[in-house]
């Protein structure tokens, strides 16, 4: 499937996540595709087409920061916005530190998440 818009995968644990950020998103123009765990992703027609990923850092499988070294070595160089409830400004800077595009930590507002993948979609 070609995508018109941005396509935003999101890639979270967490249900209520999964349903109500592609809501969100696609209010805001663009093209989205939620997967549970990561490895759903890795094994996706969609990884090629993603150009920003939302990707929780704790998950049971393959953690976020797994699945980001795991798209690295598959020369998949995807702008990565991590989102996670159970951080505070040191594992945000951490991740950043690794590569990250933003790190918000949940609860987060539309206007941040809008200005973080904005600034994903710059780095693509």
């Amino acid at each position: 499937m070609i995508f018109m818009r941005p396509l935003i995968s999101v890639v979270d644990d967490d249900d209520s996540v999964r349903e109500s950020l592609p809501d969100l998103l696609g209010e805001l123009g663009f093209a989205v595709q939620a997967f549970a765990p990561a490895e759903e992703f890795l094994a996706s027609n969609y990884v090629d087409q993603t150009k920003c990923l939302l990707l929780d850092i704790a998950m049971p499988g393959m953690s976020g920061p797994e699945l980001q070294r795991e798209l690295l070595a598959r020369q998949h160089n995807i702008p990565i916005v991590f989102i996670t409830a159970y951080g505070d400004r040191n594992l945000r800077v951490h991740m950043l530190q690794q590569g990250a595009v933003d790190c918000l930590l949940k609860p987060f507002n539309d206007t941040v998440l809008r200005h973080a993948v904005d600034a994903a979609l710059r780095v693509d």
